[in-house]
């Protein structure tokens, strides 16, 4: 995927979304779908699902839930998941790399949307085959406005991490909670008083490992809301640390890592 094609993309998204106010506009997919999967065949299927409101209180945080129901798929080894928001300027949202720690994929988290979408979840298999899921979402406003933040206050909060884990019981599916303090800025923002672009600022990947093995690697994108949360499953096998790896776009890291017991 080339980068300057995927900005022309993003740029041309943004202006067919701004006219389409109503409802989202299925023509986008067309394009979007050649700009990252060019003359690739995706096949739409149960396995993989969307879930989310039918209209969003806030584009800017946009409550989503990716599913893979690894037991449905039929034997469809998935090794990569990408999250598509079709009329977003940048419309990769993030991309989720699976290990079989995980046993499946069910993902609760943030969007942004800059108008109303739909918003696709694309699954990769190791020799490329692609699957896709789907929902149409109404939303606005989530990209793009203007921000009044105190830069010293966000530089100071940023990379802040909670993480928690439902009590398990080892070999069965334990629930991961992880929210990471940080403002996301999308590069697509105004800084209220000079109206100029204010720079990108955001989150750019988490690795999650268990006892040292990783469980999942998340590449996040400026269509992440504030403050990045994720909620999901692993199966621990035995006592242990669930430890998480995050860096932003500045070449900053952040840590943090919890012990697991039953």
């Amino acid at each position: 995927m080339k980068k300057t094609w995927m900005m022309v993309v993003g740029l041309l998204a943004f202006c067919a979304a701004s006219v389409v106010h109503a409802e989202a506009d299925p023509k986008l997919w067309t394009v979007v779908k050649e700009a990252f999967f060019p003359k690739r065949e995706i096949q739409e299927v149960d396995f993989l699902k969307v879930e989310g409101p039918r209209r969003a209180e806030s584009g800017a945080q946009v409550p989503v839930t990716f599913i893979y129901d690894k037991a449905a798929a039929n034997g469809i080894q998935l090794k990569k998941l990408y999250v598509i928001v079709d009329a977003n300027p940048i419309q990769l949202a993030s991309t989720y790399h699976l290990t079989d720690g995980l046993n499946g994929f069910q993902m609760a988290t943030r969007i942004r949307q800059e108008t109303d979408s739909y918003v696709r979840l694309i699954g990769e298999t190791a020799d490329g085959k692609l699957y896709m899921g789907k929902r149409e979402i109404r939303a606005a406003g989530g990209c793009g406005g203007t921000v009044d933040n105190n830069e010293s206050e966000v530089r100071a909060a940023a990379g802040k991490i909670k993480m928690s884990v439902d009590a398990p019981k080892f070999g069965e599916p334990a629930t991961a909670t992880f929210n990471i303090k940080h403002v996301m800025r999308t590069g697509l923002q105004r800084d209220l008083v000079s109206q100029g672009y204010v720079p990108a600022f955001y989150i750019n990947k988490t690795t999650f490992t268990y006892n040292g093995k990783e469980l999942m690697t998340v590449d996040v994108g400026v269509g992440t809301s504030e403050d990045p949360y994720m909620k999901f499953s692993f199966i621990p096998d035995a006592p242990g640390k669930l430890e998480v790896v995050a860096t932003d776009n500045e070449g900053k890291t952040f840590s943090q890592s919890l012990d697991v017991h039953s």
